[in-house]
């Protein structure tokens, strides 16, 4: 699979922004959020979801504390209804959420080790959130550039069609630092700390490559260890630009082993296990 030329930035736009500010946002938000909140400091950014009561995840996202609130970055088509759900919970917090998609710049730079400009906010080693503004002088990604780094990171978008389809753990996500085992109680918490501690886990996300075009998210995968019984699903897809596509795929673990995963039905298109910068728990 071949990579993007890096480093670049890619305009973030298609994400809703979402700011929430006031004087007990950071409670709040750590009231209901898988990672530490309170542990982020003003200038940095951290990987976060948000789960149901069941432990399966509404969305996954990056938080950034500004010093003077925190920005949620989000797929536009949920972030209204994210926005609604999050605000039955405020009751009397003295806190603001806004969407301030239309008034705030947000970029997304991939491929530098060093702050790409002020305003930066860093989410990996060599990945940054850039927002409120310009671009940074590097060379223009797309925002399917943005997306086939996530792919590539092994770091998952949860979207319209796969929200409460995964706790945490099936899509890696304590694995690349999206989940706080120490901090106190939120939406799911006890199903995910179970999940944890006490193990049992079946399905776990892999990157795999495929031909032809990109599946859509929620496509089911197949395994001839499951027979008809689809045996995992497709979280995000995109064009590879080798040819064919790039994806995360949530799949038991059998099937995994076994390495036949297939597309929409044991005689689909298969799909090839590629390697994670990270390993899996075995």
């Amino acid at each position: 699979m071949s990579a993007d030329p890096l480093p670049f930035v890619a305009d973030l736009s298609p994400n809703a922004l979402i700011a929430v500010t006031g004087d007990e946002a950071g409670a709040f938000l750590q009231n209901q959020f898988t990672n530490d909140v309170a542990a982020l400091l003003p200038g940095g950014a951290q990987w976060n979801g948000w789960c149901t009561a069941k432990g399966r995840l509404l969305a996954t996202f990056p938080l950034v504390n500004s010093g003077s609130g925190y920005f949620m970055l989000l797929p536009a088509p949920i972030a209204e209804a994210i926005v609604k759900r999050l605000r039955m919970f405020v009751l009397r917090s003295k806190l603001k959420l806004e969407d301030v998609s239309a008034t705030t710049t947000r970029f997304g730079v991939y491929g530098v080790s060093e702050s790409p400009a002020p305003g930066a906010y860093q989410l990996g080693a060599e990945r940054w959130l850039v927002i409120g503004q310009g671009a940074p002088a590097l060379r223009q990604g797309t925002i399917e550039d943005w997306e086939r780094s996530l792919i590539a990171d092994g770091i998952p978008t949860v979207v319209a069609a796969t929200q409460e389809a995964f706790v945490p753990q099936m899509a890696n996500f304590e694995l690349i630092g999206g989940v706080s085992f120490k901090k106190g109680c939120y939406p799911g918490q006890e199903i995910v700390a179970r999940t944890h501690y006490r193990g049992g886990l079946k399905r776990r996300m892999v990157r795999a490559h495929g031909d032809g075009t990109a599946p859509s998210p929620g496509e089911s995968v197949f395994s001839t260890s499951f027979g008809e019984q689809a045996a995992g699903t497709i979280v995000n897809a995109t064009l590879s630009l080798a040819g064919g596509f790039e994806a995360l795929v949530v799949a038991q673990l059998d099937s995994i082993a076994k390495a036949d995963l297939r597309l929409r039905s044991l005689d689909g298109p298969p799909l090839y296990i590629a390697p994670l910068p990270y390993a899996l728990p075995t």
